[in-house]
């Protein structure tokens, strides 16, 4: 069985409504595709109340699938769009991804 490598994986976790904005610029960047879903939690930024209620604030996770060497652009572009370089916008981080099975349009072509 062949494996794909030289890959990373960029989580970006933002509040409901920002994430088409990040795939947005994901795309502008370079990657070629995202997974978008949803999500709920806080922040350190993020203690709301209703009546006494706290209130969990709805997020959107986009996932983005991209090579290596096309991280730090794609990384750069989120950052942007999201404002993440803000307090309370959101944040992002990158995960090496070791071996992916069953992305055929990413297998190199024989």
């Amino acid at each position: 069985m062949s494996y794909i490598t030289k890959f990373n994986v960029i989580f970006t976790i933002v509040e409901r409504g920002k994430g088409e904005t990040i795939i947005k610029a994901t795309h502008e960047a370079g990657a070629e595709g995202a997974t978008l879903f949803f999500g709920r939690g806080t922040g350190i930024h993020e203690h709301r109340k209703i009546l006494g209620i706290p209130i969990e604030p709805e997020k959107e996770i986009v996932i983005t699938l991209i090579e290596k060497e096309k991280t730090d652009a794609v990384l750069e572009a989120i950052v942007s769009a999201g404002k993440l370089n803000e307090p309370g916008r959101g944040r992002a981080f990158v995960i090496s991804v070791d071996k992916i099975v069953g992305a055929f349009h990413l297998e190199p072509k024989k």
